[in-house]
């Protein structure tokens, strides 16, 4: 992305332009944002700015703006935090006199910092907001031009990233003491998208006069320890990709103490430190502040989250006893609301809308039917047009089949799941190898293809079991809600194991879905010891079709997680008598 106050530099949004991103989504490969979706805010910035002489935008974004300039002053100011360090920022300032409430935004973990999107800031100074957005500390882009000297773009903003720590907390409150001296408004809410909806979270559990009146989560975090550390397994994947994106090396973008936690983690050492360090950052453990505040709180998160799983997000949600919602989607972070956050749709965004909708209510007192809206809200996999409602989590799950994992019947290369408890059998398979059965096929894009209707299809027939281990249930309809959870008894050659336990939806033709999965690394008291552990799948809601059946996969590999498997030992999967190895599946 170029520098917005370039004017040769800028391209043209077109309507195909747009027809684009709304049907592929804000991610690319890689994983990273799409440039093209950080092109619309670029254009629409130096729209605003009269820094193209060029018209750069449809007839719809060019009448947004002239509409937003009407009613309000555009401003792009520093925010200078506690130590000194410079904020880039953003102001649309109604003009009027009438008091007003400032939607606050700190901005995700990307490259384009508040850039990103201007389309929403835009839509809420037109519901009557003032807006003040803003690059947490070191994140934006810098660019090495040479000779040890590096350029940073104007919406980077100096320092370096604090992960949500207590700078980007004490930044959260030095916004809000400018947005009352500028705007002076009635109100003050934080909407922030992924890494900055846990910022948005921290700010109001900490911000020392309590002047956060809503928030609003989207794509968030809950406890940023088990989002990296679930079961003591390392999500390298998910913290490889972050790294990657927050627009410059990591000797400029991190601080020394910080890289030291991201070494640690990567090498798998000194886990204790990276776990506290991970607390500090978790709004989950914040949750007396936010509570005793009332601070109403609005979250979304997706069944399939790879960054931020949605168990953690649950446990978070649960705990709150404030005003709040939840909406679940089909797909992962962002898929659902960021393309609506970026560009016009031609049809409604519900994640944007009921997000929007929330702020409404809660900040501009405008009866509306938020009110009347159940706790939760959850999308049906992969059914989008069904949603379900509950007042609590615990109304999602109401009754539990659990289903025994049995032996392999001779000729046959899957266990039995049913209904009888088995004892005395053990399947074994080979460790090191990745296999077709695999939580995603890349990071983001998979969810984003789920999110767009196009789930991945997995051919059971190319599992290959030398290094994995199936079992299946007899056929029929079952209406998955919640939180599966397995037991197995486990003998390794090491004394830490890791296992990847996935749940799929198999057709009768061979081809699967998946439902959800989960892995888990358990230590035995010595190697080749048996061990029985017990864990958690990450929550679901999954309609089995008649004439299906349930999968369940368990390898030793997944290119999303680190694995503490020698390569090609084996492992042996067994069921002990009066523990015998078994498939909670939630129904509702």
């Amino acid at each position: 992305m170029s520098d917005p106050q370039g004017d040769s530099t800028i391209t043209p949004v077109t309507a195909e332009r747009l027809r684009q991103i709304a049907g592929s989504g804000i991610w690319a490969q890689g994983p990273s944002v799409d440039p093209a979706a950080a092109d619309v805010g670029e254009a629409l910035i130096a729209t605003l700015q009269g820094a193209t002489e060029r018209q750069v935008l449809t007839t719809e974004l060019q009448q947004l703006v002239a509409e937003v300039q009407q009613i309000a002053t555009i401003g792009f100011p520093w925010i200078t935090a506690h130590d000194g360090v410079k904020l880039s920022a953003h102001s649309i300032r109604l003009n009027t006199d009438e008091p007003r409430p400032v939607v606050i935004v700190p901005a995700g973990w990307t490259p384009f910092g508040w850039v990103l999107f201007e389309y929403t800031y835009l839509q809420l100074a037109k519901r009557g907001y003032h807006v003040l957005a803003y690059t947490p500390r070191g994140i934006g882009l810098t660019t090495h031009v040479g000779g040890g000297t590096y350029i940073d773009a104007p919406w980077t903003s100096k320092g370096t990233i604090d992960v949500g720590g207590p700078n980007d907390w004490a930044d959260g409150s030095t916004v809000i003491d400018y947005a009352q001296e500028v705007f002076n408004p009635s109100k003050v809410a934080f909407l922030g998208e992924s890494y900055g909806s846990g910022i948005s979270q921290l700010v109001a559990a900490h911000d020392p006069a309590a002047r956060v009146d809503a928030v609003v989560a989207l794509s968030t975090w809950g406890n940023l320890a088990t989002a990296l550390l679930g079961n003591d397994t390392r999500h390298l994947a998910a913290v490889n990709a972050l790294t990657s994106i927050t627009g410059g090396p990591e000797e400029r973008k991190f601080d020394p103490a910080t890289r030291q936690i991201l070494e640690d983690f990567r090498k798998g050492v000194n886990l204790d430190l990276v776990r506290a360090w991970a607390e500090e950052r978790s709004p989950q453990n914040h949750l007396a502040e936010t509570n005793a505040r009332n601070v109403p709180t609005f979250f979304s998160n997706t069944w399939h989250e790879t960054l931020f799983p949605v168990n953690e997000v649950l446990d978070t949600f649960n705990d709150l006893t404030v005003p709040k919602h939840l909406n679940l989607w089909i797909g992962d972070h962002a898929a659902p609301e960021g393309a609506g956050l970026t560009i016009p749709f031609s049809g409604p965004n519900l994640p944007v809308d009921e997000a929007f909708a929330w702020l409404d209510h809660h900040i501009l007192g405008i009866r509306n039917d938020v009110p009347a809206w159940p706790t939760i809200r959850s999308q049906v996999m992969f059914t989008p047009a069904v949603r379900e409602d509950a007042q609590s989590w615990g109304e999602v799950t109401t009754g539990t089949e659990k289903l025994f994992l049995g032996a392999t019947p001779s000729g046959a290369q899957d266990g039995t799941l049913g209904a009888n408890p088995a004892a005395d059998w053990t399947v074994s398979f080979t460790t090191g190898n990745l296999t077709e059965a695999t939580a995603v096929d890349a990071l983001l894009t998979t969810g984003q293809e789920e999110w767009k209707g196009n789930p991945k299809a997995y051919t059971t027939g190319k599992f290959d079991r030398r290094y994995l281990a199936t079992w299946v249930s007899p056929a029929g309809a079952r209406r998955v809600r919640g939180i599966p959870r397995v037991q197995l008894t486990v003998t390794g050659t090491e004394e830490t194991t890791t296992l990847v336990a996935y749940l799929f939806d198999l057709a009768p033709d061979g081809t699967a879905r998946i439902i959800t999965h989960e892995p888990y690394t358990l230590t035995a008291d010595g190697p080749g010891k048996a061990v029985t552990a017990t864990w958690a799948l990450q929550a679901a809601a999954y309609d089995i079709p008649a004439g299906h059946k349930v999968m369940l996969v368990v390898n030793s590999k997944d290119q999303l997680y680190s694995d503490a498997n020698p390569a090609y030992s084996t492992l042996q999967i067994g069921s002990a008598a009066g523990a015998e190895s078994y498939l909670d599946l939630p129904l509702g």
